[in-house]
């Protein structure tokens, strides 16, 4: 969904890799502390998250080519909500079973089974899990823009990633930059996130509303 393109269609096109932001958790952290110990106090800290985003796609060129914002919510392992509310409404929900991504202007529901849209993603990534691991080659980057910063290299190009950057700060996991082999990067900035609310389970629940078509699994 990182591309210059409608945001509906790029979210329609790699919904299984955007999973990753709603891992995301507000957790603060000693201020020396290197992204590697960052990252994983917020695996070992963190069940769920719920806040705001901010979207930006910059192209080749670093010319923007998108911006969105929403709402997003999660329940480790393998359960979201991610919502945009500006410039187009959509919604991708995560049930811990599978993953529906519903357009409300096309009338339509894409839908996966969470194995298959999570393999090799920064969603496995984040889910902390040893296999998903094993499935990146992480470095400490150091400190740039006030944030220190992880980056993640897919060892397998499934997910569409050349390389996943997370920025950590003060507020814990703040943002997170998405390099793609066309050059284009998808940059996240985390707002207002509460770690380990109590989340109500309707929350991660999706039903096709009547009439709409419905994609996949």
């Amino acid at each position: 969904m990182f591309l210059p393109i409608p945001l509906r269609a790029g979210v329609r096109r790699a919904a299984a890799s955007l999973m990753a932001v709603m891992f995301v958790a507000a957790q603060p952290h000693a201020a020396l502390a290197s992204s590697l110990d960052r990252f994983m106090r917020f695996l070992s800290a963190t069940d769920s998250a719920a806040g705001e985003f901010e979207q930006k796609v910059v192209d080749s060129g670093g010319r923007l080519v998108q911006q969105s914002r929403g709402t997003l919510a999660f329940q480790r392992p393998g359960k979201f909500r991610w919502t945009y509310v500006r410039p187009y409404r959509q919604l991708v929900v995560g049930d811990g079973t599978r993953v529906w991504i519903y357009d409300p202007d096309l009338r339509q529901v894409t839908v996966r089974r969470v194995d298959q849209a999570l393999t090799s993603t920064p969603a496995a990534l984040l889910a902390g899990n040893n296999e998903a691991m094993r499935a990146f080659r992480m470095s400490d980057q150091g400190e740039q823009d006030g944030l220190e910063w992880l980056e993640a290299v897919p060892r397998e190009k499934e997910g569409g990633f050349e390389r996943v950057r997370m920025g950590f700060g003060s507020g814990g996991l703040e943002a997170m930059e998405f390099y793609d082999s066309f050059g284009q990067i998808t940059l996240l900035r985390f707002i207002s996130l509460t770690r380990n609310p109590g989340l109500d389970p309707a929350t991660f629940q999706f039903s096709p509303p009547e009439g709409v078509d419905v994609i996949g699994d």
